[in-house]
């Protein structure tokens, strides 16, 4: 059964490392469409102002989807 174990803990290992890599492409997908979104209507976001009122709204984003995708984690268990 050693063998089955690792096999098993092999194969979760996997599945957390790909879903973690679509979650990197989806989150950097998602910075450039966010980006595009605030350089529309902000103007370039070349000076430390916008990119730092950029990140405070990503930052912020982030945390409220946190909160939800924990609320809807706890709410199924």
């Amino acid at each position: 059964m050693k063998g089955g174990k690792m096999k098993t803990k092999v194969i979760e290992q996997l599945a957390a490392l790909i879903t973690a890599a679509f979650a990197l492409v989806a989150a950097l997908a998602w910075n450039g469409a966010i980006q595009a979104i605030f350089k529309k209507y902000y103007g370039t976001a070349e000076g430390i102002g916008p990119m730092v009122t950029y990140a405070i709204i990503v930052t912020i984003i982030a945390v409220i989807a946190a909160i939800w995708i924990g609320k809807v984690e706890a709410k199924h268990k």
